[in-house]
């Protein structure tokens, strides 16, 4: 059974900065690929950043392209998300998740990921 549980969410003002991390256990975890993940209130859930097993690639979204970084401490079991430059329409849950598949293809669909966090919320205030 794969748990993950994230943090680091909170109330920060447009510019502003967090860093999400994303506790992960019940598995090989530096096999799978990790992605985060967001969703606005009335908005379906959207890619936001994937990150390869090793942590040597990275694919992110547009829109958080040049303001998000992703890193991952394989001996630690964890992921982090580390953004800046925050924007209003940021303001989402967060959740992290496990890829379905082995492999280092960086998927960036939901259904590509099959166990995810609780989430935690990001409000970004202009």
């Amino acid at each position: 059974q794969v748990q993950l549980v994230e943090s680091g969410g909170g109330l920060v003002q447009a510019g502003g900065s967090l860093r999400l991390s994303c506790a992960a256990s019940g598995r090989t975890f530096s096999l799978y690929v990790m992605g985060w993940f967001r969703q606005a209130p009335g908005k379906e859930r959207e890619f936001v950043v994937a990150i390869s097993g090793s942590g040597g690639r990275t694919y992110y979204a547009d829109s958080v392209k040049g303001r998000f970084t992703v890193s991952r401490d394989n001996a630690k079991n964890t992921v982090h998300l580390q953004m800046n430059s925050l924007k209003p329409e940021d303001t989402a849950v967060y959740y992290c998740a496990v890829s379905r598949f082995l492999g280092s293809a960086l998927r960036i669909r939901t259904d590509d990921y099959h166990y995810w966090g609780q989430g935690t919320q990001v409000t970004v205030s202009s």
